[in-house]
């Protein structure tokens, strides 16, 4: 189920709420990421000096107000009787003629490898074909990360190559595995 308006998108899994963040989130946000970042950092661009801080998390905010007005991203956090745990972002959504978005996605440590992630990505998937009209996902992760690949796999997402150098991570530019799930009406003959 989805209630929709560009300023405050829900969505609702099985066992989730998928909803924007909010500045009442910074404590429990920042408590999740710090117990998590052993788990987490190997995977993602180094953190700023400030990335747990709430200045930093209060312009998350703003940024995902602006960003889901202009349907240019739809950031949600992923909670589970109201607990924070994970986050998945929809972003760099464009319209015609590509009408195209990139997911991205994390998940504290303690609820890593229980299907959440996958409730949640099928929900953003489901949302962005059937809502705001994109046809073609991406996502990206590094080639070692078998935990992403697998989920992306299974979710209907499909291998398409490698990506040189695509992302900064850990601190240090990483090739990156390239996936891609499109839209039913969008699908084509491979060539």
């Amino acid at each position: 189920m989805i209630l929709f308006n560009t300023e405050s998108p829900q969505l609702f899994t099985q066992r989730l709420t998928l909803r924007p963040p909010q500045n009442r989130d910074h404590e429990e946000w920042a408590l999740l990421r710090e117990t998590s970042q052993d788990f987490l950092k190997p995977w993602e661009p180094l953190w700023e000096e400030d990335h747990l801080s709430r200045a930093s998390f209060n312009n998350r905010v703003k940024w995902a107000r602006k960003s889901m007005v202009a349907q240019t991203a739809f950031p949600f956090l992923l909670v589970k009787e109201n607990t924070i745990i994970g986050g998945i972002t929809l972003d760099h959504v464009r319209g015609a003629p590509s009408r195209s978005g990139i997911v991205g996605f994390w998940v504290g440590q303690d609820y890593a490898r229980r299907g959440y992630m996958r409730e949640a990505l099928e929900a953003v998937v489901h949302f962005a074909f059937e809502e705001i009209n994109i046809s073609r996902i991406e996502a990206s992760c590094l080639p070692t990360n078998k935990a992403s690949r697998g989920l992306l796999e299974i979710s209907g997402f499909k291998y398409e190559g490698i990506a040189q150098s695509y992302l900064e991570i850990a601190g240090k530019w990483q090739n990156h595995v390239i996936y891609a799930n499109l839209r039913g009406d969008r699908r084509g003959s491979a060539v």
